[in-house]
């Protein structure tokens, strides 16, 4: 299986061909995957597009997550006008334009919904150091639309509703979620390691699970991540685990990795 490189981290996934390019499924991935990107607000004194480097987790549903500092002139911006948008490039050798990208725009709102600051901190392990300072706050971005770049020719736009999970039928996995990941990372790190190295192709190591979702489970080691799709969409604990044993079943079958 194929891997990228990079030293910023890796984002893992096997090569397709051309004729199987599934761009939805591309931009869920780089969604899911890319832990930093271009924010871009709007100067709250010139009007001007102001760009700047942030760290990005995402909430369950795939919303993307921001930790800011009332310091940072981004996070003023965002005070006076809440539209934003988000790049997100996965990095690679040879030409930059050569590896996929995706531009996800929408309005950044400041967020304490119940799984953001434990999803953040799992993306990014040393921002517990100050999530809780008193002049820092979460931001979720409300996705409006995107636009995906896949490389030559391969490019498309997207709607909320192709890039975003529908939780309205999960409610029982959503209230899980914080415990299965606990559960996972305590006593299942083995499987972790199966699903990194043999379903996406990433070198081995202590994985761990930062995430979990209708459509598959996040996993980091150090500055890589890795994103593992199930089969079909699990609502509650009970199919999540029978995907976790399913995707674990496959992973010990599979002679590669």
């Amino acid at each position: 299986m194929a891997q990228g490189n990079s030293k910023r981290g890796r984002q893992i996934q096997p090569d397709r061909p051309a004729a199987e390019f599934d761009g939805t499924a591309l931009a869920k991935r780089l969604l899911r995957t890319i832990r930093s990107g271009s924010l871009a607000t709007l100067d709250a004194q010139s009007g001007h597009p102001f760009a700047s480097l942030v760290t990005i987790a995402t909430d369950i549903d795939g919303s993307p997550l921001l930790l800011m500092s009332m310091l940072s002139q981004h996070r003023a911006n965002i005070e006076a006008d809440l539209r934003v948008s988000i790049l997100l490039s996965q990095p690679g050798k040879g030409d930059p334009l050569a590896h996929p990208r995706l531009t996800v725009i929408g309005r950044a709102e400041r967020s304490d919904g119940p799984q953001v600051r434990s999803r953040f901190i799992a993306r990014h392990p040393k921002a517990k150091l100050y999530a809780d300072f008193a002049d820092f706050a979460f931001f979720r971005l409300a996705v409006e639309g995107a636009h995906l770049n896949g490389g030559f020719a391969r490019a498309m736009s997207l709607t909320r509703e192709q890039l975003i999970c529908d939780l309205r039928a999960s409610g029982a996995l959503v209230e899980a979620h914080d415990g299965a990941i606990e559960h996972m990372n305590e006593d299942h790190r083995e499987a972790l390691r199966l699903y990194a190295t043999k379903l996406a192709g990433a070198r081995g190591g202590d994985w761990r699970a930062t995430g979990v979702d209708p459509e598959g489970i996040d996993l980091a080691r150090g500055d890589d991540t890795a994103r593992v799709p199930f089969s079909a969409p699990v609502t509650g604990p009970g199919e999540l685990r029978a995907a976790l044993v399913a995707l674990a079943e496959g992973a010990r079958k599979d002679p590669a990795g």
